[in-house]
């Protein structure tokens, strides 16, 4: 199911012409990208030529509003059941019960810094350099790690290390460049005025043992391996991440190559299974299926992915398979085209209890629309993840909309709350949403400059969580 041809369904005025100059902004507040016009966007050409086919008006009466197909795909699925994870495995996933401490926090008073750990009131004695105060097993003063170190007397001070267990009786820490050794080496004397308690990291200063961290449902990030690990924690129970199956859909697709005769590259098998990891999923295979309706059916219903994902064959054309088999396997149609532009023909189908199916378009936006429509909100029920906070941005420039859809437009960041518009936003086209923050969601009708839109975070500019979480069935299965 065609997927890749660079120039389909674009309208002209998105060309730039010949000699236009490309390049980032210097003002945006994202990481640098593939080069974007800095121009205003041309006046758009009406949508219809381009993004539009002959719909039969049946296809458009059922068709679900874009907010209220989010909302459908969230709620058709339970969150699946949890398992326990070592911390190197839990990462992208989402807590399924608190996370409570199993320790004090420091667990022990602890050095903030290098220095000397004090007694009352200066000066204070040192022990000889050829001593070894009892307890540290070093002449070089407490260091981390050693067990607790012979109590201070009033008016004595030791060597210690950042993150070394404060013997009894000390009172403060003295950071190095505020002290002086005088005496031939046996007094310390401070530079300035030190105060009870200073640089020490009380026992329990973070939180206390059994004192609740993080609740369920809070997103495993590198920081709360790190907590979870200072916490106690050598593993985390988790919401099982989705089992997801790509399958790749059309005859004309190559793998390796040029485009020649008639046929074109398949863009989407390289795309779906890291941006389907990103969203927490577990990728079993990306698969490719000729168009075939007996293969495609033993393929759909041998899957035991928790989620198919199917690529082409959403529409009503004579390789269009996927209705048929759907309606073959007795699923449950919940989602059956949607009013967005690109990407309208996409589909939610229930296969059976807990077994769903995503369809989306073959055109490498309109999949990735159907991506953030449909497959991102069933997914982050599944795995239990947290729903992003919704935020709107401002646009620079006007958006043109569809009659009576919503439309989806790649955007850059600008100036913190400013969303800049890029070109290159056809059904068929990628070079927009490669050099995209954002997708931009413009209500029918369109957008003024400077109103206020809607905005959907890429998975990686988000939260850089997903795409590493995983390398499980990076895909290339025949």
């Amino acid at each position: 199911m065609f997927n890749s041809d660079p120039f389909s369904e674009e309208p002209p005025a998105d060309r730039p012409a010949p000699d236009d100059r490309s390049h980032r902004s210097d003002t945006s507040t994202k990481s640098t990208r593939p080069a974007e016009p800095t121009q205003p966007i041309e006046p758009e050409q009406p949508d219809q030529p381009a993004d539009v086919p002959n719909e039969a008006p049946e296809a458009r009466a059922h068709a679900t509003p874009w907010h209220a197909a989010r909302t459908a795909a969230a709620r058709a699925a339970q969150p699946l059941p949890s398992v326990v994870r070592p911390l190197g495995d839990a990462l992208g996933q989402a807590l399924a019960e608190p996370l409570a401490a199993l320790t004090d926090l420091p667990s022990f008073d602890t050095s903030a810094m290098d220095g000397w750990a004090v007694a009352g009131p200066g000066p204070w004695r040192l022990p000889s350099e050829d001593a070894t105060p009892e307890g540290t097993g070093t002449a070089a003063g407490i260091l981390a790690g050693h067990a607790e170190a012979a109590p201070l007397s009033d008016g004595d001070a030791v060597r210690i290390a950042t993150g070394a267990r404060v013997p009894p009786g000390a009172t403060a820490v003295l950071r190095s460049e505020h002290g002086k050794v005088r005496g031939e080496g046996r007094e310390l004397y401070a530079s300035r005025h030190i105060t009870q308690g200073q640089d020490i990291r009380p026992r329990g200063q973070e939180c206390r043992r059994g004192d609740a961290l993080l609740p369920a449902g809070a997103l495993v990030t590198p920081v709360v391996l790190g907590l979870a690990a200072a916490a106690g924690y050598d593993e985390l129970t988790v919401t099982s991440r989705p089992r997801v199956e790509v399958l790749v859909l059309g005859d004309e697709l190559l793998r390796a190559g040029l485009p020649h005769d008639g046929r074109i590259r398949d863009a989407l098998g390289p795309l779906l299974g890291p941006w389907l990891r990103a969203l927490g999923a577990e990728v079993l295979a990306t698969r490719h299926v000729g168009d075939d309706p007996e293969a495609l059916h033993t393929a759909v219903s041998a899957s035991t992915a928790d989620v198919v994902v199917t690529t082409g064959g959403t529409a009503a054309g004579p390789v269009d398979h996927v209705h048929p088999t759907l309606r073959r396997l007795g699923a449950e149609q919940l989602v059956d085209g949607v009013e967005v532009r690109p990407g309208h023909p996409m589909l939610l189908a229930r296969l059976a209890p807990g077994r769903y199916l995503v369809g989306l378009p073959g055109n490498p936006l309109a999949a990735v629309s159907g991506l953030l429509t449909l497959a991102e909100p069933l997914l982050r029920t599944l795995s239990a993840r947290p729903a992003p906070p919704p935020y709107r941005a401002r646009l620079t420039e006007a958006v043109q909309g569809h009659p009576v859809d919503t439309r989806l437009i790649p955007v850059v960041y600008q100036h913190g709350d400013r969303a800049r518009p890029l070109r290159f936003h056809g059904p068929a086209m990628l070079r927009g949403i490669a050099a995209a923050d954002a997708l931009a969601v413009v209500p029918p009708g369109g957008a003024d400059q400077g109103a206020e839109a809607e905005i959907l975070d890429l998975p990686w500019t988000a939260d850089g969580i997903g795409i590493s979480a995983t390398t499980t069935g990076t895909g290339g299965a025949p």
